[in-house]
């Protein structure tokens, strides 16, 4: 038989399927992560096709039938984010956003505070934005995969050395020690240095309210590897978004 039922949640991908269909990742305030179908959505004139847009938060009617996909039978648009789907930068580091929350938040449970928190995210996309060189490097989505990170039960610790408590100087990073490590341990945790201030500019990032920031090349380099380095050694996967370009 089936239930329907409504949601707020987040489009995190869109994926063409058959003629005119699309599989919908999804981020759901009440259920976590869901995946859908929306039928006919890609024909012209398909009265759901905007509302389903990746980065889109919509109030979703959804039919939960004996299949893994829900069915939407309903969509409202809450916030498009048309203005971050628009700007190549801004979408960028909003797909790195969302592939995070699909890759680590990947259970159907609920998650309030990541729900929070991504839209939290989505809605600082759309306006001005301290730029980096490039995407990977933006502050604010550094900041946004940390405290993922930290929801998922990875926050780095950073206050003493990870590997053996002293109070430091910390001068590197090591993810099986799950923290920043000082200058003896940095070899036998198996971590890589960081520059001078990294712990500090990572630690900012975490503590502080969820914003765009600026970063030296510096901070930023070493916030990125710390969060790819802990993607792979504790959840086993690499980012796509993540990737450079070849």
């Amino acid at each position: 038989m089936g239930r329907t039922y409504k949601t707020d949640a987040v489009v995190l991908r869109s994926i063409r399927y058959a003629e005119a269909d699309r599989v919908l990742h999804l981020y759901t305030l009440e259920r976590g992560r869901v995946n859908a179908i929306a039928k006919g959505v890609r024909k012209t004139g398909s009265r759901f096709g905007a509302r389903l847009e990746p980065l889109t938060q919509s109030n979703l009617l959804l039919h939960e039938g004996r299949g893994e996909l829900h069915t939407v039978s309903g969509a409202d648009i809450v916030a498009s984010h048309a203005a971050a789907r628009a700007d190549a930068y801004a979408l960028a580091v909003g797909q790195i956003g969302a592939e995070a929350v699909l890759k680590l938040h990947a259970e159907p449970e609920p998650q309030p505070r990541v729900y929070e928190g991504l839209c939290r995210f989505l809605d600082l996309l759309d306006g001005p934005l301290e730029r980096a060189p490039d995407p990977q490097h933006d502050g604010l989505g550094l900041a946004f995969q940390l405290k993922l990170l930290a929801l998922a039960g990875y926050l780095p610790h950073l206050v003493s050395c990870a590997a053996c408590g002293s109070p430091g100087p910390l001068v590197g990073f090591s993810p099986s020690a799950g923290g920043a490590v000082c200058a003896a341990c940095l070899h036998d945790a198996g971590g890589f240095r960081l520059s001078a201030g990294g712990v500090t500019a990572i630690e900012a990032l975490l503590e502080r309210p969820l914003a765009p920031a600026v970063l030296d090349q510096g901070a930023a380099s070493d916030a990125l590897r710390v969060v790819e380095e802990t993607y792979a050694f504790h959840g086993g996967f690499r980012l796509r978004t993540l990737q450079p370009v070849r």
